[in-house]
């Protein structure tokens, strides 16, 4: 006999001998998608479990360290979860460098992953292009989203509250002369790249260097960070033409990553 656990608006078979574990992984995603702390009844619902099961599971977790009650009674994620997050961007990289490969491959330029880190954008892997002449970004640097494909890709997927509110913590410094750097601007540009699905850095965050950005669909994986595949190279390579046949490619990379990170079965 199989049975389903639901969560987010996605469900996942589970066999008796394992139903123990996929519920306990369940909650741990739930607490993980939602920005505050949830309440027992909340989870239960979100998770399509009875709530004695989803009390009873948590306080488990809690007892672990997986999970923390704070004075409200509700719960988030525990401490010893940055045991899990420290493999995180070990994993994310294996599972994305075939797909940068391929990139590569097929337009000649650099290919990255960059995931939306606090406020920061950070680039998880990269695949560098074969010419001697490229863009290199080193894996783990952080770099504010405003002035960057990557970024302005994730933060088109967050409401315009949000994003206004994350620049107003960073503020928003001119790198190069071509940096958006007014909020009202950048809102209009990021409205443009929502409409289009893809954004471009022009030289905004280095001279001389242009990058195309796609991000990836959390779909049935929302407790995972948000995420950006781009390509990038020096502007002369990175023409009008190589960016249209570019667009499609990152498009199709991103989905079959999604696809790859959800897992199988979603």
């Amino acid at each position: 006999m199989v049975d389903r656990i639901v969560d987010q608006g996605w469900s996942v078979p589970v066999t008796s001998g394992v139903q123990s574990l996929a519920r306990a992984f369940a909650l741990l995603e739930a607490l993980a998608a939602s920005p505050d702390p949830m309440g027992v009844a909340a989870l239960a619902e979100g998770v399509g479990l009875p709530v004695p099961t989803v009390h009873r599971m948590l306080r488990t977790l809690v007892d672990l360290g997986y999970a923390r009650q704070d004075p409200t009674r509700r719960y988030g994620l525990g401490p010893r979860v940055a045991l899990l997050a420290e493999g995180t961007g070990a994993m994310l990289g294996a599972l994305a460098r075939p797909h940068l490969t391929a990139l590569v491959d097929e337009l000649g330029e650099t290919a990255n992953l960059a995931s939306l880190d606090g406020d920061r954008v950070v680039y998880v892997a990269q695949v560098p292009s074969r010419h001697s002449m490229r863009m290199f970004t080193e894996v783990g640097r952080a770099v504010l989203p405003h002035a960057t494909a990557v970024g302005k890709a994730v933060l088109a997927g967050h409401p315009p509250t949000e994003v206004l509110t994350l620049l107003t913590r960073t503020g928003m410094p001119g790198h190069t002369e071509h940096t958006l750097t007014d909020p009202t601007e950048f809102a209009v540009h990021l409205e443009q790249v929502r409409r289009q699905g893809w954004a471009v850095d022009d030289g905004e965050q280095e001279l001389g260097v242009r990058c195309v950005a796609v991000a990836i669909p959390s779909g049935p994986a929302p407790a995972l960070p948000r995420l950006a595949v781009s390509v990038s190279g020096p502007t002369a390579r990175m023409t009008t033409d190589l960016i249209d046949r570019a667009v499609p490619a990152l498009r199709a990379a991103a989905v079959t990553l999604a696809a790859d990170l959800a897992g199988p079965g979603r």
